[in-house]
């Protein structure tokens, strides 16, 4: 068996950290936590669940923060979790497993991280992170702001999931913005990394007209990872929109499928489009494709089930209501009902369609009479 490393940078999260150490506390050996500049409670938490609790001065760089906190670990292998992560029951028993049964020679495992899920327990945005190393290996963190882990040598990919749990609070929800404002002001040039992320930072604070402008540059520069490329034409899709122009929404829209094989969620967003335009049969033509597609299936990118299960059948129940198309509107509102078994809309449509067929019934059999 394995033994584990979890370490943890922290800076106020008296709401979150033992939640987050509940979790996960039976599962490691050792629990390094690297408190940035708390003045909160967080301190007095995490001896609850550990001695091993350090300072380190914030210097506007977690990668900064995470290769201390790396540098720490005295176990075979290091997990990392955020103190708004959990770990659910049914992920816990799995990690359990995964520890007493991963191969020495593994360096690096990859779990699933999930960011959000629907009233029916659905994930409904996830992606995949490298969570697990070996400490040997002295892999580092990478980048000021939206920091990953570089990699490399034998990597597992496992059904762990890490679900993200936030607290709701706009717990510091200018931080990144800032960070990025002061490495712009002091004249640094920005990786296509942190061109990316950089404008998702000014789309996140509504800033749509310079975060488009971002977004053309990380596009034009032709240097980033394919998923961010397309992440990026949705992006930049979702801010012409709020900018109202819908040429340009269309163009960054049409510019994702130069990346690849099609996705669902960008076949949903032409349909959307011309729902909009009330072009029901094209809206119709992209949401059938939507449904027929998988989701990508390397999970390394962020990906929302939602496009290619639930939501096309629900607009192409619209679409078809729209049309006269009774029978097929219904069926596809029973397929969307299928994921989402308690939702109100779709449950109201259920309704919908059955006082139709109950007023077509009355009509023909009273056609008779009805006809003098």
């Amino acid at each position: 068996m394995i033994t584990i490393s979890l370490c943890m940078i922290v800076k106020n999260e008296e709401k979150l950290l033992a939640r987050c150490l509940h979790t996960a506390s039976s599962l490691v050996d050792e629990i390094v936590v690297v408190d940035t500049g708390s003045t909160d409670r967080t301190r007095e938490i995490a001896e609850q669940f550990t001695p091993l609790i350090y300072d380190f001065e914030w210097v506007d760089d977690f990668a900064a923060a995470r290769n201390y906190a790396f540098s720490l670990a005295t176990k075979e292998y290091i997990l990392w979790l955020d103190a708004d992560d959990i770990l659910k029951d049914e992920d816990q028993k799995k990690l359990k497993a995964l520890k007493e049964s991963l191969p020495a020679s593994t360096d690096s495992v990859s779990m699933l991280y999930h960011l959000s899920e629907d009233e029916y327990g659905n994930v409904t945005f996830s992606m995949r992170r490298n969570r697990l190393v070996r400490r040997s290996m002295n892999f580092r963190w990478i980048g000021a702001v939206h920091e990953y882990l570089e990699v490399y040598g034998t990597i597992m990919s496992s059904d762990v999931a890490v679900t993200h749990l936030s607290a709701g609070d706009g717990h510091d929800s200018t931080r990144n913005l800032d960070i990025y404002e002061r490495r712009l002001a002091s004249g640094e040039i920005f990786s296509p990394r942190d061109l990316y992320y950089y404008a998702n930072e000014l789309m996140d604070h509504r800033q749509y007209r310079k975060a488009s402008n971002f977004y053309e540059r990380f596009l034009r520069g032709g240097q980033g990872w394919i998923e961010d490329n397309i992440a990026a034409c949705g992006k930049l899709a979702d801010c012409y929109y709020e900018l109202g122009d819908k040429q340009g929404q269309l163009e960054a829209t049409l510019r994702a499928f130069g990346y690849g094989t099609p996705r669902a969620e960008f076949c949903c967003r032409l349909g959307y489009q011309k729902m909009e335009e009330a072009d029901w049969k094209a809206a119709i033509t992209w949401y059938a494709l939507a449904a027929e597609l998988p989701p990508p299936d390397n999970n390394w990118g962020f990906v929302n089930p939602s496009f290619s299960t639930w939501l096309p059948h629900l607009q192409l129940a619209v679409c078809y209501d729209r049309l006269g198309e009774y029978e097929k509107a219904e069926r596809h509102n029973e397929m969307a009902l299928a994921y989402r078994p308690g939702d109100e809309r779709m449950l109201a449509n259920r309704r919908y369609f059955e006082g139709l067929r109950e007023t077509h019934v009355a009509a023909l059999n009273g056609g008779d009479s009805d006809a003098g």
